[in-house]
């Protein structure tokens, strides 16, 4: 009986181990098919309607402007760059961010213009106190990571603002325009570029590109230091993964104290932000802005079109 028990007993242990055997080797098969189906690389943590977060590594992420026709900025998309900017300040893994548009002709068209009023002005203040777009500008700037936008299409109003914000800019050659065109239609832009153009290019150049309010094509930019580089358009986005790869495999201590250094020796500071969001909000309301803007948009502002193709032109037309 006794030897009966034994064997019965070997029997069901045996039994158990063969069933555990093959859960663990199923469960690892799963593993594996599952690691295998969605790499990090692969796997976009965030999708939205109008902005992609894309973690291509923990040390590498991109953020992709996905609003067509024109990747407009307002309100809605200003939140939700802040909490991708959040996240960026987050994780101490990320090392480098590449900001670029899924939008053919439009890295970022402009501000919102047409939403009311009230929207943007009531927005709650950013983390620095600041309303969100200044605050975004300097998060931005003050990021760990290493901060890089590729500029295909037309870079205007905020959309310049965001490049300027950025540690580095790179162009497409034949595709790119930067412009901040504001004071053409009536009023002052608010996202910093009267604080960071002339440390950038120059006090002249500054005036050329905040007064004189018209577009520059990237072999210009290039010229005047407000890109990097501006590269043939073929060449563009290899370029700036490859430097964006390269960067990701340094030490990030390394890259933060560094970027540190440089900031301290090159960023306006903190306090000239929201003065220039302040003076927008103002000018846009007054009355020549207003007519101005309103002669825009009968003729198609924030429309497909050649309005916005040659906004430049369209504001140097209007005569008060």
């Amino acid at each position: 009986m006794d030897n009966y028990k034994l064997r019965k007993s070997a029997i069901l242990f045996s039994i158990i181990v063969a069933l555990y055997c093959s859960i663990s080797v199923s469960a690892q098969n799963s593993k594996q098919s599952s690691d295998a189906s969605t790499p990090l690389a692969a796997t976009p943590s965030t999708k939205t309607a109008k902005i992609r977060l894309t973690r291509k590594s923990e040390a590498y992420w991109e953020v992709t402007f996905n609003n067509p026709p024109l990747n407009i900025v307002g309100p809605s998309e200003v939140r939700e760059l802040a909490e991708i900017v959040g996240q960026i300040e987050a994780d101490p893994r990320v090392k480098v961010v590449v900001f670029d548009s899924a939008v053919p002709d439009y890295f970022i068209a402009h501000y919102d213009l047409l939403s009311p009023l009230k929207d943007s002005s009531g927005m709650k203040p950013g983390p620095t106190g600041m309303h969100p777009v200044p605050d975004i500008m300097v998060r931005l700037s003050r990021l760990r990571a290493v901060t890089i936008v590729s500029i295909r299409g037309r870079a205007s109003g905020i959309g310049s603002e965001l490049a300027l914000a950025a540690d580095m800019r790179f162009a497409s050659r034949e595709k790119a325009v930067v412009s901040q065109f504001e004071v053409g239609a009536g009023f002052v832009p608010g996202g910093g570029p009267m604080a960071r153009l002339p440390r950038l290019v120059g006090r002249g150049r500054a005036m050329e590109m905040l007064i004189g309010a018209e577009g520059f094509d990237g072999e210009l930019a290039e010229r005047y230091g407000y890109v990097n580089r501006a590269l043939p358009d073929s060449e563009l986005d290899g370029f700036v993964d490859a430097l964006a790869t390269r960067i990701a495999s340094f030490d990030g201590q390394a890259i933060a104290d560094t970027k540190n250094l440089i900031n301290q020796a090159s960023l306006p500071p903190d306090s000239e932000m929201q003065p220039g969001w302040d003076a927008f909000i103002t000018s846009v309301q007054r009355p020549a802005a207003q007519a101005r803007v309103k002669v825009l948009v009968d003729e198609g502002l924030q429309q497909p079109g050649d309005v916005e193709k040659n906004l430049e032109q369209y504001t140097a037309k209007y005569r008060d």
